[in-house]
């Protein structure tokens, strides 16, 4: 039987210590997963800078591997940099998430970077739902995934976008943000999205982006064709879960359904994607879908 991986702490490739600004913090955490015989193991786990998982844990069942990504300092500040990147063997299933919202402050003159790169192998499931992210007016972040699948490969992916501290009176009136991901399929590009939104520009009112709303969410759900009724029940679901308030649509292309939120509510939000995933789960994984405990915290 294997055993889980020690951690081990690791520098990135082409840096040393002289190399990297004490003002910025550049943070890498890499994992690999395996299945073992009905068991989805955590058999990688290295980390340089505040960027880690803690340990493996089996919430719902050995099959699926459930990896929290902790980042201690709590925030990311100009000039940060965060490199997370995950494996998936053969028939391996995990779900990573995250234990609070991200919160993303002022630039101060930097880019703030975080590169997400994951590795599906053949009918392997990967899930990706992080909570909310915070994005502190004046912020400039570039946000870059890269998503490789590999023959019957499944991934689900989240987002939630909250610009400004609005509970606080905040308005995002100044700062960017970009986004690019990118979805490949055995070599073929599945999946292209790029987007950038600033703060001062008309994009934050305009009906063609933002529309005045504060909150917007995305989830991704890529696997086998999925069922005929999937995308009614989704639209349903999401429907209830947003009490008539904000927009939300969902969209079905072959392999590809898609499901966007826009309101003022993170809460709102994170109850539509949730339902959301309760649909795309059991219909492209065989799996019920268990709302982990960690977003009830």
């Amino acid at each position: 039987m294997k055993q889980i991986a020690d951690e081990r702490v690791t520098q990135p490739a082409g840096s040393s210590a002289s190399s990297i600004s004490r003002d910025h913090l550049l943070a890498t955490l890499t994992l690999a997963f395996e299945r073992d015989l009905d068991t989805t193991r955590l058999i990688q786990r290295d980390h340089f800078g505040p960027l880690r998982v803690q340990k493996p844990l089996y919430p719902e069942d050995p099959s699926i591997c459930h990896a929290i990504v902790v980042h201690p300092p709590g925030g990311v500040v100009g000039g940060d940099e965060l490199k997370i990147n995950a494996r998936l063997a053969r028939g391996a299933h995990a779900f990573l998430s995250t234990p609070g919202a991200a919160k993303w402050y002022r630039a101060n003159g930097h880019i703030s970077r975080q590169q997400l790169t994951l590795d599906v192998a053949d009918q392997a499931v990967m899930e990706w739902l992080p909570q909310e992210t915070i994005l502190f007016n004046g912020a400039d972040i570039l946000l870059d995934t890269n998503i490789t699948l590999n023959g019957q490969a499944t991934y689900i992916g989240c987002e939630i976008l909250c610009f400004g501290r609005t509970a606080s009176g905040e308005k995002f009136d100044h700062g960017r943000v970009r986004q690019r991901l990118v979805i490949h399929r055995d070599g073929k590009p599945l999946w292209l999205e790029r987007g950038s939104l600033d703060g001062c520009s008309k994009q934050m009112t305009s009906p063609l982006a933002l529309d005045g709303y504060t909150v917007c969410a995305n989830l991704i759900a890529v696997g086998a064709t999925a069922p005929a009724n999937m995308l009614q029940a989704i639209r349903s679901a999401i429907g209830d879960a947003s009490a008539g308030t904000g927009k939300f649509g969902a969209t079905q292309m072959k392999s590809v359904t898609i499901v966007r939120y826009l309101g003022h509510s993170s809460e709102v939000a994170r109850a539509v994607m949730l339902a959301a995933w309760k649909i795309c789960r059991p219909a492209l994984t065989g799996q019920p879908a268990v709302v982990p405990r960690i977003w009830n915290t």
